[in-house]
């Protein structure tokens, strides 16, 4: 199931080929969110023929995706999307490129999170300790401690990282 699970090639089994759509939605969605509580865009820049295709909010999209995989993969020994919802999803990643990956505005922040991922590795790299219990039992297993450390920070969400570098280095206001 995740042999050839990337941006090229296909995986090899259907539950892996679910996984990489499924991966793929949430990967723009999640960016969607981002851009949009962060202004970058709003749900009415999405272009309209991407809109009625999938819908105009996260919800109208996500559940037109699901539906629609499940949908056209029905009776298939494959996992699919129909071909309108596929041209849409190709759609709105152009349109995520053009207006959000590429954008002044939220590239101007790379430097900053940079900065702290490096500060999040080089304190666990010190704290070892302080990763998870299931993450420790690799270095038993011989894992070397920086892949464990790139592990637990790979695993953060954007609020998860933000909010571990606040509590380890913002002082608290009383």
């Amino acid at each position: 199931g995740i042999l050839n699970h990337q941006t090229k090639g296909n995986p090899d089994t259907l539950e892996g080929k679910i996984v990489r759509l499924s991966d793929k939605i949430a990967y723009i969605h999640h960016d969607m969110d981002d851009a949009l509580r962060a202004g970058i865009l709003t749900e009415n820049d999405i272009p309209m023929s991407i809109r009625e295709v999938i819908g105009s909010t996260t919800n109208e999209r996500l559940s037109h995706f699901i539906h629609d995989i499940v949908t056209t993969s029905l009776g298939q020994d494959d996992i699919l999307m129909s071909e309108p919802v596929a041209k849409a999803m190709k759609d709105l990643r152009q349109f995520m490129f053009e207006n959000v990956y590429t954008n002044p505005e939220a590239k101007s922040e790379e430097g900053k999170a940079e900065m702290l991922v490096e500060t999040l590795y080089d304190y666990y790299l010190k704290h070892i300790d302080l990763i998870p219990r299931e993450l420790l039992n690799l270095l038993e297993a011989g894992e070397a401690k920086e892949q464990i450390v790139c592990d637990y920070i790979s695993s953060m969400t954007d609020r998860f990282a933000n909010a571990k570098y606040e509590e380890l280095y913002i002082p608290k206001s009383w």
